[in-house]
């Protein structure tokens, strides 16, 4: 018996070709059609629905209940959240996010542009596919979505409106665990963790991160800055794997993480999973020096050009008289800068010890290249951390890095 769209369940493939015709109206009732899983994440089931008579086609992602691989309860809103911040991204850098045709609250759906001709960033850098524009247009990304969401330019009651809808606890909490606590407390200190930690690598973890209280109290500024500065509503997962590319430019997907934090929390993120690239790189084929002289440049670029993106964005926008003041505006512009190092140290730390790990670091299984790369990547997040309010220029992230890579 065929199930009505009038309460909610979870859809298999016939179900969503079906919802295709009967709610979303994008192909003919007589139309063949055909349906496959594109998802691979953890929290939600992504679909495309396609003609096979023309190829048009739409991508529906609908959310889940549970959590896929441990059965953890997840609110429904974080969709509702996702499908909020696309259509405002759209609005605020128009053609950087693929466009939302319908949000059904019932099913926890969101129907979108597909945007196949784009390729996962993650993906095409470990091919060694650098593309030109990644920095330009990753920067023009944050400066226009991140600036705009601030009480210094949209009016405070909006933006408490705003705080408010985009309240996303649940999500909030996994970054709060997994990002920001866990990689730092070992288990007799915090019986949640769920640190993986590659043989051979064991004692150096305990040294550098288990037993480090400098960096303790580092992590601890950056965690209570991520619970507290409702600064602008920023994507909250950022990273190559959540970046589309081809030749022409950038999609960035997948925002349920969304909410109101600090700005260079996203900034941080893109830039840390860049490293991940350029670690891969630098271990298992040091002779691509093209591939990884580019790299080092977006890295550099990124940084720089958000930077700058921000300056001028702020002059254009912003217009409270005392928000104008030199002095405040370069403290401000400072301040998320640093935020962005902090972080991109905290994602490098996170994803080389934690259970979410990156392709990048395991797709390595000679233990040789792994155990010095893991250490590369984990003592230059340590110096982003610690050093993050002196860190003021891109080419200061690749020297530490380089330095580092030196000593091995």
């Amino acid at each position: 018996m065929k199930k009505s769209f009038s309460e909610f369940f979870l859809m298999d493939t016939d179900d969503v070709r079906r919802y295709a015709v009967e709610i979303l109206h994008r192909f003919a009732p007589d139309e063949e059609t055909d349906c496959i899983e594109i998802g691979d994440g953890n929290i939600n089931y992504v679909y495309k629905v396609f003609s096979k008579a023309d190829g048009h086609s739409v991508i529906i992602k609908q959310a889940d209940k549970l959590l896929r691989c441990s059965g953890r309860p997840l609110d429904l809103y974080r969709n509702k959240i996702e499908a909020r911040i696309l259509q405002l991204e759209a609005e605020l850098a128009p053609g950087f996010v693929p466009e939302v045709f319908y949000y059904d609250e019932i099913m926890a759906a969101t129907s979108m542009e597909d945007i196949s001709a784009y390729k996962n960033l993650r993906h095409e850098l470990m091919e060694n596919r650098v593309y030109p524009h990644l920095a330009e247009n990753i920067s023009e990304f944050l400066a226009s979505t991140l600036l705009p969401t601030t009480d210094l330019v949209m009016d405070a009651g909006k933006k408490k409106q705003n705080v408010k809808f985009f309240i996303n606890p649940e999500l909030c909490f996994i970054t709060e665990d997994l990002v920001l606590s866990e990689p730092y407390l070992a288990v007799p200190f915090f019986e949640r963790n769920k640190n993986i930690i590659t043989p051979g690598n064991e004692i150096f973890v305990e040294e550098q991160l288990y037993n480090n209280n400098s960096l303790h109290t580092q992590i601890a500024s950056l965690r209570n800055s991520f619970m507290n500065n409702a600064q602008a509503l920023i994507h909250g997962d950022l990273h190559t794997g959540s970046i589309f590319a081809n030749e022409r430019g950038i999609k960035v997907l997948d925002p349920e993480f969304a909410f109101y934090g600090p700005m260079g929390y996203d900034i941080g993120n893109v830039i840390g999973n860049l490293f991940f690239s350029l670690g891969n790189k630098a271990f298992t084929m040091p002779n691509e020096t093209v591939a990884i002289s580019q790299l080092k440049e977006a890295i550099r670029d990124v940084f720089d050009l958000t930077r700058k993106k921000l300056f001028e964005k702020y002059d254009a926008m912003v217009s409270f008289p005392l928000y104008k003041n030199i002095a405040f505006k370069k403290q401000y512009i400072d301040s998320i800068m640093a935020d962005s190092v902090g972080y991109a140290g905290t994602e490098m730390i996170r994803r080389t010890v934690g259970d979410s790990k990156v392709m990048e670091i395991t797709s390595v299984t000679n233990m040789a290249k792994r155990i010095p790369m893991e250490r590369v990547l984990i003592e230059t997040g340590i110096h982003f951390v610690m050093n993050h309010r002196k860190i003021i220029h891109g080419c200061e992230l690749t020297d530490i890095f380089c330095r580092e890579l030196d000593k091995i």
